[in-house]
């Protein structure tokens, strides 16, 4: 159970997060307004407007969910526990929660991820590895997919070193083993590190689940490395969202005739820290202790829901929002400038229209209107 909320509140998250229309980002505005899940969930039906009422799962169902995850051997590790990751938690779209298999104390490290192509050569599995153990050595947690080739060869490499940790993210159940051949890495990940997932105990790993597995990733890290990956490739995807995350990206050249150098040479093209050994990529860190490590996951967790009294001015206010928007993204900061209301007030606003079906939220706080041309 998660160290800092009490089983009912967990039961609550639970509840909230495996809600359908209730996604990461959703979540996080609920619990900002209504400080506490339960309080949330009790005030969902006010919220929501034409597209009807969510739908909160049944206490009985995360309950259920819950035994599973102990019988399985997963801890539950919320925003509300000082062990979830700081730099994953500042992120959008942060999974409200994770279930760990292993030691939960790993994710409170600093980690930098490596990622690559599953059919990887000789050479990219030694880098992987390399690389791994140098940053190991340095004090880093290693944080990558434990898929096939590149992510394998990185957790190995990280747990070659004395006192070495490796985080390893997946798709499906932090309890299901995948691939099934990397059975033993799973249990040697759980000892010397953590298995973690933001999906229930029992979930099959899926297509669809992979790039939420990638945000997690590069989330969680200071810097993405990438060996060798073909241009469609998922570590592409962990690229961008790294990006996007304002994490540093790095990446190993590799001969223009390899399919699997085009991934990091065009990452290097755009601007991407080209690295031949770990010297490359400590330079470009913060040393281990510097304040910027330490990222704000200030998450409130006691009611303090902003109230809005006067309906004329509100019903106003919605409109000149919704009338604001469009289909290209808006910054929330200026529509908070131009209405020149409070941004508790926006936020609010915004969260009815997101439980209505009719915006979406993007990286960087910005907002869309959905169905518009």
């Amino acid at each position: 159970m998660a160290a800092s909320l009490s089983h009912d509140e967990l039961i609550d998250w639970i509840r909230l997060t495996r809600s359908p229309g209730i996604g990461a980002k959703t979540f996080r505005q609920l619990i900002e307004k209504f400080g506490a899940a339960s309080e949330a969930i009790a005030r969902l039906p006010e919220l929501s407007g034409r597209r009807g009422a969510i739908n909160v799962i049944p206490p009985a169902q995360a309950e259920k969910e819950h035994a599973a995850a102990t019988r399985a051997g997963l801890t539950y590790v919320t925003w509300a526990d000082p062990s979830f990751p700081e730099a994953l938690a500042a992120t959008d779209g942060a999974p409200p929660l994770l279930l760990v298999k292993g030691q939960v104390q790993t994710l409170a490290k600093p980690m930098v991820a490596i990622v690559g192509a599953r059919n990887a050569t000789v050479n990219g599995r030694k880098m992987a590895r390399s690389l791994a153990a140098d940053l190991a050595k340095s004090g880093y947690t290693v944080i990558s997919g434990m898929a096939r080739g590149i992510d394998g060869a990185a957790h190995e490499g990280a747990l070659s070193v004395s006192g070495g940790a490796t985080v390893a993210v997946l798709a499906g159940g932090a309890d299901v083993i995948y691939p099934p051949e990397h059975a033993k890495l799973h249990e040697q990940i759980a000892e010397n590190g953590a298995v973690i997932s933001e999906m229930p105990p029992g979930t099959e790993p899926q297509a669809a689940l992979f790039p939420q597995r990638n945000r997690i990733v590069s989330g969680a890290s200071l810097g993405v490395i990438v060996i060798e990956a073909t241009p469609r490739s998922g570590s592409l995807i962990t690229a961008r969202y790294a990006a996007d995350q304002g994490r540093d990206v790095f990446a190993v050249p590799g001969s223009p005739l390899d399919p699997r150098a085009q991934g990091p040479n065009s990452l290097i093209r755009d601007g991407a820290t080209l690295i031949q050994s770990i010297g490359d990529v400590l330079d470009v860190l913060p040393p281990i202790g510097d304040p910027i490590h330490k990222i704000s996951k200030t998450i409130p967790i006691s009611p303090q829901a902003t109230e809005i009294n006067d309906k004329n001015n509100i019903q106003a206010l919605r409109a000149e929002i919704e009338a604001a928007l469009g289909a290209s993204p808006a910054a929330v900061d200026e529509l908070v400038r131009q209405c020149q209301v409070s941004p508790a007030v926006v936020a609010t606003i915004l969260l009815e229209m997101e439980l209505d079906g009719r915006i979406e939220r993007l990286p960087g706080n910005r907002v869309a209107l959905i169905g518009t041309v």
